[in-house]
């Protein structure tokens, strides 16, 4: 297997995994009462994590290690995608589970994270679409 057919099995695996979430995971936080989603967050956060971490740096190795072997526009819109979503990731997803792990607002935040979500939907699709047009057309 070449290095853009493994790409492209990381980012296929991230888009299927965003869309459980979004579509699942996050919109079932809204259904808990608090205290419930308080105790189902401690532990689903390090279980979803074991899953996306190794995808999200796996992703980001690979885009880092296109862009340094080849600065051509397709590795450097991947990277621009790739630290894209981690920004996000970071800025915007990580804070809002730490404001449900701090109890604070809990069913409020969990609506949010499903609002904010369709962010990392629309980047990590992306990524995969665009990864697999210069996979297919080069």
């Amino acid at each position: 297997m070449n290095i853009e057919a493994f790409q492209l099995l990381i980012d296929a695996g991230l888009v299927v995994l965003i869309w459980l979430v979004q579509l699942c995971i996050y919109p079932a936080f809204t259904f808990f009462k608090e205290e419930n989603l308080i105790k189902w967050h401690e532990a689903y956060t390090p279980r979803i994590t074991s899953v996306v971490l190794p995808l999200m740096l796996s992703q980001l190795i690979l885009a880092l290690f296109m862009v340094y072997n080849n600065l051509e526009v397709r590795n450097i819109i991947n990277i621009i995608l790739v630290l894209t979503t981690w920004a996000s990731t970071f800025m915007i997803f990580v804070p809002l589970h730490q404001k449900i792990a701090l109890k604070d607002e809990p069913h409020n935040t969990s609506l949010k994270l499903v609002r904010l979500n369709w962010i990392r939907v629309a980047l990590w699709n992306l990524i995969l679409i665009t990864n697999s047009l210069f996979f297919i057309f080069s």
